[in-house]
């Protein structure tokens, strides 16, 4: 099949989906009041809570939300053949992701900017919350331990987006100051910093940097893990609208501009997708479509770190409830068109299917190199642009997507750690917080893998808990609108299918663990597991009282 009927069908449905789905679920369930007084108004400290231009706020949720997973699920779910992956980034996008993100923004916003684990607590009560802390932890501890070790393993691979990657912060800095210090309009900033960054493209691609082998008794790969820990910790404790927003901004319009050259490179090269539709020949060892395929492509479907983005930093920036609908829909939409994006370089960039067959030998193999080498390859096909310059461009989109999602996943985990000192009783400042996040962070890191790699340790358990999260985000949603009286089933249906399959693959998981002999991935699996059925449980249970009129809320708007 043309690589380009994938293209058209799926940006297509998901902008069908983005037109009139998101309206409907804007007008009809979440009924969005342009007259509510934001979290961003109401509790206006201008450092976390910040009313924000709703162009430049989905920029940070869009890129926060969109780190390596939309890529690395994807290019290694192919291997069961491109259908199954295209049908679940296209329909989750749809009927999953939008309404999860959308939903956690709303009510965050709804509830004075509480996180989705707060949330838990006042919504399925405080047993509920504090295993429900527990899940988002853990899921936070292994993004950003992980996304390290992604993020250096590029910039040593690739070191043409050094340059690239680090001279972003500088941007950033400079148009967070032009846009709030001197009230510069959006537009000129915004132009000049997407020529600045795809400039320091041109000059990595020139000018690679390649560090020693040992720094500071450190190899390359661990230096740039501790530098990229160094670098979350800052972001984290500045004011959002110095450097977290306007990088994610900035960041945002760069990548969406680099996913319109990778698909006007498709629409001129026209390839052909040498990998099967369904492939009934996979590598011994591979695990079955079910329900593996739901867990291994998470962000890019439906993820639950979006709803920690959304609750977390998102809904205390909105300016407008209406605003949520771009912002929260549109970003799971621009997710979508990243991970389809990933699914048709890692099978239409290729030569042959025996070619294709090479790099996807095993479960697990393909990956961002997958999609860095078949982009570059579409890229050289269809635009004429050199070899070379193709991957520096991949790869720093890869990295700056990871980057953004670590620094504002690392500001997350610091308001998770107030937040359990809140209910233990004890007042964590915005220093300590941040410090106790980081050592968490690094002490996987570096004492799992003592080279800083520690983070991919407990990642096979990244899938299932970020689904399971998802699914609890769902519940939660769904217990507000039975308490006002709405009609939850939109919620409701992708709540049990995800509920269902991320069970299964933990059930799954757990035998594999098992007959591994791998004790630490068996105990956190069943730590998992319970504190999820627990929560489901109780959840299930606030649903039931919702839908008695003696426990309903009151509702604003009829």
């Amino acid at each position: 099949m043309n690589a380009i009927v994938l293209m058209v069908v799926g940006l297509g449905v998901m902008s069908l989906g983005y037109l009139f789905y998101s309206k409907f679920i804007a007008e009809k369930i979440y009924r969005l009041d342009p007259d509510f007084v934001t979290p961003a108004h109401e509790l206006r400290d201008g450092v976390d809570y910040v009313p924000t231009n709703r162009f430049v706020l989905w920029g940070h949720h869009f890129t926060s939300v969109a780190g390596a997973a939309p890529i690395v699920g994807p290019a290694i779910a192919v291997i069961w053949g491109w259908g199954p992956a295209f049908v679940w980034v296209v329909l989750g996008t749809v009927f999953f992701a939008g309404v999860h993100d959308f939903g956690a923004l709303w009510a965050s916003v709804r509830n004075k900017g509480k996180s989705i684990g707060m949330l838990s607590g006042s919504f399925i009560g405080r047993r509920g919350r504090n295993l429900f802390l527990v899940v988002i932890f853990l899921l936070l501890l292994m993004v950003n331990a992980a996304f390290a070790v992604v993020i250096a393993n590029l910039l040593v691979s690739t070191p043409t987006s050094v340059i690239p990657t680090w001279g972003a912060i500088a941007v950033a800095l400079v148009i967070g100051q032009l846009i709030y210090r001197y009230k510069v309009s959006l537009l000129w900033p915004s132009i000049g910093g997407v020529l600045v960054l795809y400039g320091l493209i041109l000059v990595g691609n020139q000018y690679p940097v390649v560090l020693p082998e040992t720094i500071l008794g450190l190899n390359a790969r661990s230096f740039w893990i501790v530098l990229l820990f160094g670098y979350a910790g800052v972001a984290s404790l500045l004011p959002v609208w110095v450097l977290l927003q306007p990088r994610d901004y900035i960041n945002g319009l760069q990548l969406f501009v680099g996913l319109g050259i990778l698909y006007t490179a498709v629409l001129l090269s026209s390839p052909t997708i040498v990998a099967p539709a369904l492939n009934d020949a996979v590598p011994a060892g591979t695990p079955s479509l079910v329900p593996l395929l739901f867990v291994t492509i998470a962000c890019g479907a439906i993820s639950g770190f979006h709803g920690l983005v959304s609750s977390g930093t998102t809904s205390k920036q909105l300016d407008k409830e209406t605003d949520a609908r771009f912002v929260g829909y549109f970003g799971a939409v621009g997710e979508g068109m990243l991970s389809l994006a990933a699914i048709i370089c890692c099978t239409a960039g290729f030569a042959t299917l025996v070619d294709w067959q090479a790099v996807y030998s095993s479960f697990g193999s393909g990956g961002v190199a997958a999609f860095v080498n078949g982009g570059d390859t579409l890229l050289v096909n269809g635009l004429g642009i050199p070899e070379q310059l193709g991957a520096t461009m991949l790869a720093t989109m890869a990295i700056l997507f990871a980057a953004t999602t670590m620094d504002t996943g690392l500001r997350l985990q610091r308001f998770v750690v107030q937040e359990a000192g809140e209910i233990a009783g004890l007042k964590i400042g915005t220093l300590a917080g941040t410090v106790i996040a980081l050592v968490v962070c690094m002490a996987l890191a570096f004492g799992a893998g003592a080279d800083g790699s520690g983070g991919m340790v407990i990642w096979p358990l990244f899938g299932t808990t970020n689904q399971l999260l998802a699914a609890l985000t769902l519940s939660i949603i769904s217990v507000i609108l039975i308490k006002k009286g709405r009609n939850p089933w939109f919620t409701l249906v992708p709540l049990c299918f995800l509920l269902v399959m991320s069970l299964y693959a933990l059930v799954v998981q757990l035998k594999q663990f098992y007959e591994a002999g791998n004790w630490l991935l068996l105990g956190m699996d069943v730590v998992i597991l319970v504190a999820a059925l627990w929560v489901t449980f109780e959840a299930f249970i606030a649903m039931k009282k919702g839908r008695d009129p003696t426990h309903a809320d009151a509702d604003a708007r009829p």
